[in-house]
């Protein structure tokens, strides 16, 4: 670090995102992204000649469009709802708009790696709370914490969710604080609370397009909440960075969303991959936790994590591996297409002998 850093970032340390290698083809697994393309109406959006013609223009930083058709999606009012550039800005917004320094949060002890590194740029006072033996999140002890809660639904790395019910006790406890979910992968099986953040004042949903909508390059996201918290968020945001979308990504998001159809023959076809991965994931002698995601966790008693994800990188094929507590020996699988998926378990055979 140079000298001239704040001290306030001393002993930081940087999420690290799934490797990006460029040195031969990879089938890649490693990000929970995918080689899928979008909709066939991103493509039209991005020809339109209007919206070349426009880029001379600063595009709306209200985000006015984005917001009404996220909102039709839910059955709200674009008032309840608030843009930003991938889940990750949103979140950071969050944070920024409705922490002080030295506020109290908390996050399980094994997820997403933002969510700690958030807290700490961010002056906040962060607990971890364990997730139980069997990866499970513990709802009564996140209710009984009254500090802001985030964490995602489904988990990840984990990839295990709970019910909206058990969210709703979680809000309900302590009504003074927000609860924040990340539902960046609900798209895969799992009930969103979106529904709820009209009866639940203190209930935050976030969701992005980087998953269930092929747009990981785009990045966009949004959160939905009371209008009165959406204003809040706004006013932060034009007070920082008012123009975070600009009208490619906005006009992309605007076409995915409308094309449900293939929406949910995505989402279906990758649910049905994944499920395949795990039965013969199972057979092959591994433990793998139930998914409700667009990857797999998994383990097994006699290949370590750590060689079975670089046998893989040296047959092409890129895992995450997390060197973390409780976790070391597990290794996350970004479900792929049908395709590559075949080769996943193809190399993954190869490794076992079998």
């Amino acid at each position: 670090m140079s000298e001239f850093l704040a001290s306030k970032y001393a002993g930081l340390s940087p999420y690290v995102p799934g490797e990006q290698p460029r040195d031969r083809a990879y089938v890649k697994l490693n990000a929970n992204e995918t080689s899928v393309p979008p909709c066939s109406g991103v493509a039209q959006a991005l020809a339109d000649p209007a919206l070349a013609a426009g880029l001379g223009r600063y595009a709306d930083p209200h985000c006015m469009a984005l917001r009404k058709a996220v909102a039709q999606k839910y059955g709200l009012d674009a008032s309840e709802v608030f843009c930003g550039n991938g889940s990750d800005e949103v979140l950071g917004f969050l944070l920024l708009t409705f922490c002080e320094q030295g506020s109290r949060i908390s996050f399980p002890d094994i997820t997403y790696g933002f969510y700690r590194d958030f807290s700490a740029t961010q002056g906040l006072a962060w607990t971890q709370i364990p997730l139980r033996d069997d990866f499970t999140l513990d709802v009564e002890a996140f209710a009984a914490f009254d500090g802001m809660v985030v964490f995602p639904n489904p988990n990840a790395p984990t990839g295990l969710a709970i019910s909206c019910d058990d969210v709703v006790r979680i809000a309900d406890a302590h009504p003074e604080r927000l609860v924040i979910v990340d539902e960046a992968y609900v798209d895969y099986g799992n009930e969103s609370c979106a529904p709820l953040v009209r009866k639940h004042r203190n209930l935050v949903v976030v969701h992005t397009m980087s998953k269930s909508r092929n747009l990981a390059g785009a990045h966009i996201g949004w959160c939905l909440a009371q209008a009165d918290l959406i204003q809040d968020l706004n006013d932060i945001k034009f007070s920082f960075n008012p123009f975070n979308l600009s009208a490619p990504t906005m006009a992309i998001g605007i076409a995915a969303l409308e094309d449900e159809e293939y929406f949910r023959k995505c989402t279906t076809t990758i649910c049905e991959t994944r499920d395949r991965t795990i039965r013969t994931l199972e057979d092959m002698g591994f433990t793998v936790l139930p998914s409700a995601t667009n990857f797999v966790f998994a383990t097994h008693p006699s290949l370590p994590a750590t060689e079975w994800c670089a046998r893989l990188r040296e047959a092409g094929v890129l895992t995450r591996y997390y060197n973390a507590p409780r976790i070391d020996n597990w290794l996350r699988v970004t479900v792929g297409t049908p395709e590559e998926m075949d080769v996943f378990l193809r190399e993954t055979r190869r490794i076992l002998g079998l």
